[in-house]
């Protein structure tokens, strides 16, 4: 068993309040969720308005495909354009 994960860190263009945040961060959770089938939360910075923290992980039976995974997720979350990924490490368990 392989276990593929990523830390990022993103910046949110126009939010004025953690509000705006949260529903900017619960949409683009749900969508990985929903079209990789992996773990993906916030994980740090939850009363910075600006900034999040998410950490996303994901089960398969070799590198080669958790890291692809990883590298699809990952520029999933880069095409949306109220969001910049500041800094992303990955890692293979």
């Amino acid at each position: 068993m392989i276990i593929g994960s990523c830390h990022m860190e993103l910046f949110i263009y126009e939010v004025n309040s953690l509000k705006e945040k949260r529903q900017i961060l619960k949409s683009i959770i749900g969508r990985v969720q929903s079209r990789f089938n992996v773990s993906i939360g916030e994980v740090g910075l939850n009363d910075v308005w600006r900034r999040a923290e998410v950490g996303v992980a994901c089960v398969s039976t070799n590198t080669k495909h958790a890291l692809q995974m990883i590298d699809k997720i990952v520029e999933f979350i880069q095409r949306d354009g109220r969001i910049e990924i500041i800094s992303c490490n990955k890692e293979i368990l």
